[in-house]
């Protein structure tokens, strides 16, 4: 997997351009303060930033939905919001980035998630979280399997789990059962209350520590790793699991035997968030482009490499990720 030919890349693109992937996940507001620090605080031992700006910007699975937009797939965003000003304020950017609120369910009965982060002199220095994280009450599970049901040409759907209530045990068992009957592929990426739930799926990309937890192994070896990987094949019965390694790259493991390496792409790492979001976005969108399992886990390692590379969460482009495999295939040459 090591070389991706740039051409291919090209058509995988074209290919699943246009096409929709309904992304099902906790959704949240990233509030930005960027300033820069020249001095210590002499009330206590902190930094003092001198606010620049403030943004806002579409996180969590809404971030998953995001990097679809920007490869050209259209995405379907299924999540929960509250009856707040943040609520509003991300259904306002969702739609000035042209993402469909149609699939936002507004709970009164919780607060919107709102991730804050402060950034000095491109560092974060801080995140500030405000969240409920009980779960989905069951007309929030009606209303995601009912626009589920009645959306039509649907090519692949995202599990963008964060342990913050909006997937339920009962909501992956209908969805997935949706799927299989319509022969729609889904991705998966985990957090530890569900982990075990999610049977029969086409991709299962838990980062290291998450399978290091859920198996309760250390997986800095690589034969630790490779036992994991076959272990979570049987025990979900999924086609592929990934396993993402930070700076060590990726594994995949392929219900036929194969295990493959992906070395990390990253060249200067400046901010690992969102990294995992692009990764899933980008795996889905080549898969449903006509992509292999191998091909799409070395395309999406180039893109999680781009967006590593720069501070704040970034949606991989369409332009950056050809560059990054032109270059490879340049230094490869």
């Amino acid at each position: 997997m090591d070389n991706f030919d740039l051409q291919r890349a090209k058509e995988t693109l074209e290919k699943s351009k246009g096409k929709a992937i309904a992304v099902i996940g906790d959704v949240m507001l990233d509030r930005y303060f960027w300033g820069n620090v020249s001095r210590i605080s002499p009330e206590a031992p902190v930094p003092v930033v001198d606010i620049e700006r403030e943004s806002y910007h579409l996180g969590g699975a809404a971030n998953v939905a995001n990097n679809l937009k920007t490869l050209g797939v259209e995405p379907i965003l299924c999540g929960l919001l509250g009856d707040d000003n943040s609520g509003r304020m991300f259904s306002a950017i969702a739609e000035k980035q042209g993402i469909s609120t149609n699939g936002f369910f507004i709970d009164k009965d919780r607060t919107t998630t709102v991730k804050t982060r402060v950034i000095g002199n491109n560092q974060q220095l801080v995140r500030l979280d405000r969240e409920t994280r009980k779960i989905i009450s069951s007309e929030g599970e009606k209303f995601i399997i009912r626009l589920l049901n009645n959306t039509h040409n649907l090519s692949g759907i995202i599990f963008q789990d964060y342990n913050k209530g909006t997937i339920s045990e009962f909501l992956i068992f209908e969805v997935i059962s949706f799927a299989k009957t319509n022969n729609i592929p889904v991705f998966v990426d985990p957090k530890s209350e569900n982990f075990f739930n999610y049977k029969e799926v086409t991709v299962f990309k838990p980062n290291r520590k998450e399978a290091s937890q859920a198996l309760n192994m250390n997986l800095r070896e690589r034969d630790n790793l490779e036992i994991a990987g076959k272990t979570l094949l049987d025990r979900l019965n999924a086609k592929n699991v990934l396993i993402t390694l930070g700076a060590d790259g990726m594994i995949l493991f392929e219900s036929n035997g194969n295990v493959s390496s992906v070395p990390t792409r990253a060249r200067n790492i400046a901010d690992v968030s969102g990294a995992g979001d692009t990764t899933i976005a980008t795996l889905a969108a080549a898969y449903i482009g006509g992509a292999t399992i191998r091909e799409s886990a070395a395309m999406a390692n180039f893109a999680a490499g781009v967006v590593c590379e720069e501070p704040g969460i970034v949606p991989i482009t369409i332009d950056a990720l050809l560059k990054s495999i032109k270059r490879n295939s340049i230094n490869n040459g």
